[in-house]
């Protein structure tokens, strides 16, 4: 099994330690936000109402975040797919 250890000295890199420990709430945040709209995209289901269909101009919103989501984080050599 292979280890990583991170090592950030004094308290100016405290943001940068949790940046680092941080990471999978990152990317669980993201694959969450991205679930949000797939279900608009993929079931109807609007996001700015509860229980109500969305609209035409909604689904394309959602899908064209959904593309803008997967750019950055391309950018970033990072993949959303769990």
């Amino acid at each position: 099994m292979a280890k990583i250890i991170l090592e950030f000295d004094g308290v100016e890199e405290f943001q940068d330690a949790r940046t680092a420990l941080n990471g999978m709430s990152w990317k669980n945040s993201m694959w969450d936000l991205d679930q949000k709209l797939r279900n608009t995209t993929k079931r109807g289901m609007s996001i700015l109402a509860t229980n109500k269909e969305a609209s035409d101009i909604e689904l394309e919103v959602a899908e064209k975040y959904r593309e803008v989501i997967r750019e950055i984080l391309e950018s970033y050599s990072l993949h959303i797919d769990m």
